[in-house]
């Protein structure tokens, strides 16, 4: 298991928010930093972290966007190579990105239209990004006993599952998966076990957990239920966005373990 750091970007600047209430250009924040995007990058370069990811929380087309990409793509710029992209990332776009420094584009809106996965854009992007390039963002919402993705800023549950059949055949389109716990996403309230495990058992390919974690005793947990095989983000309860758990030594001593 590694930590991957985050870089979170609405309205132009820095947050934490809680992700189920992100609602048009309206969120719940748990910590609006001071600083630039390029500020988090360069510090995870300092502390060599890889895997990283930048998300921008606007829609293309809102006023807000450009103010989020130019953020996110000066972040790239200043570790270039060492941070993924999400978030209206589509087959037109992906290479701009890619471009600014990009490691991978993050997908998930797009390949998930009209609720389930449609394989004719998930090849387009495939094609657009190149395999090694595509991660696949499968945030998920818990029904009853299951997981299922949701999309548009995890508004809207798809009818697609995430389990073995869902992730073995879409390991063949992507190099990696980015998978959110929608429910506890921002709250740190503490992590999806059931979802970690379900992870750990199933990815054929690299894959990292985000959502709930609140201390480092849930890191343990995370190494544990899913078998080391499942690395995992942590934004609000860091000390860098307001949170307890202090950065220098989760970086230290997360970063690069497996």
């Amino acid at each position: 298991m590694r930590f991957r750091p985050c870089i979170d970007i609405h309205n132009g600047s820095v947050k934490q928010i809680v992700g189920s209430s992100l609602a048009g250009e309206k969120a719940e924040e748990n910590f609006v930093s001071e600083k630039g995007a390029a500020y988090y990058a360069s510090l995870y370069k300092e502390y060599a972290l890889t895997g990283g990811h930048v998300i921008l929380l606007n829609k293309a087309g809102t006023k807000e966007y450009e103010a989020t990409r130019a953020e996110a793509v000066a972040a790239l710029r200043a570790y270039p190579g060492g941070l993924m992209v999400g978030g209206g990332i589509t087959p037109e776009n992906a290479s701009e990105f890619l471009q600014a420094g990009a490691s991978a584009v993050i997908v998930t809106s797009y390949v998930f239209s009209g609720g389930k996965v449609d394989r004719e854009r998930l090849l387009e992007m495939e094609k657009a990004a190149g395999r090694e390039r595509l991660v696949l963002d499968l945030s998920c919402r818990r029904v009853k006993d299951s997981y299922f993705v949701a999309t548009d800023r995890w508004q809207n549950i798809t009818s697609e599952e995430v389990g073995e059949p869902l992730l073995t055949e879409l390991a063949e389109h992507a190099c990696e998966f980015l998978v959110h716990g929608v429910d506890v996403e921002g709250k740190r309230s503490g992590i999806e076990e059931d979802l970690v495990r379900l992870l750990g058992q199933y990815s054929p390919i690299p894959v990292t957990y985000a959502g709930g974690v609140q201390n480092e005793e849930d890191l343990i947990k995370i190494k544990e239920v899913g078998s080391n095989k499942v690395d995992v983000t942590i934004g609000s309860a860091l000390d860098i966005f307001g949170g307890a758990l202090p950065f220098e030594r989760i970086a230290r001593k997360y970063g690069a373990e497996k």
